[in-house]
């Protein structure tokens, strides 16, 4: 998989410039990049089907694994997660942990729908204002990607007019960084990702 773009929504104090952010910003890299499909392919593909109608594209949850999977050869936590003291964030709100000198630094990667995303950036932000986290990492699909999964997933393209509001938070310390992430390439010969059989969206 490959990184599109990323924006530091909030980046404050010394902690936005130490080598530990510097390190978990690699970490993360690193785990997304390792991110295939099919897993073991080591290259993302696609299969090239819209997700707007019921039954078809691909579905997300799947699409992750292999990114926790590395984040966990790396030092993260992802399954038993400690408690964060403050904010409002809890580890089961996460997919991973890391637990830096600075404090912790949490990561998502978003498997709702937009509205889910929201939930997950208002989250984020609050337990970065109340200082329960030091650094938030929310990777949502380009507009490119979004097209080929589940229909109304969180994307870029409807998180981006609100990045004016979300810079006006204030916090003493800390990042929020949105990464946004797209395939390799496209094919019919890849199995569809599959999909969640329990009528939620965001699968």
């Amino acid at each position: 998989m490959k990184i599109v773009e990323h924006f530091d929504i909030l980046s404050k104090g010394r902690f936005a410039t130490s080598k530990t952010w510097k390190k978990a910003c690699s970490d993360i890299e690193t785990a997304i990049i390792a991110t295939d499909w099919p897993h073991g392919a080591g290259k993302f593909t696609i299969y090239p089907e819209s997700g707007k109608k019921r039954g078809q594209g691909n579905g997300v949850v799947p699409i992750k694994k292999p990114c926790i999977k590395k984040l966990k050869k790396l030092g993260w936590k992802a399954e038993s997660l400690p408690k964060i003291a403050g904010g409002v964030l809890g580890t089961g709100d996460l997919d991973a942990l890391y637990e830096s000198e600075f404090g912790y630094i949490g990561f998502e990667w978003e498997t709702g729908n937009i509205s889910s995303s929201h939930r997950a950036i208002n989250k984020i932000l609050l337990a970065l204002q109340r200082e329960g986290i030091k650094g938030g990492v929310l990777v949502v699909p380009s507009n490119n990607m979004k097209y080929y999964l589940t229909d109304r997933i969180g994307n870029i393209g409807e998180l981006r007019p609100y990045f004016p509001l979300w810079k006006t938070i204030d916090i003493r310390e800390g990042v929020f960084r949105i990464i946004v992430v797209e395939h390799d390439e496209t094919s019919v010969d890849v199995p569809k990702i599959p999909k969640g059989k329990d009528g939620r969206a965001k699968e």
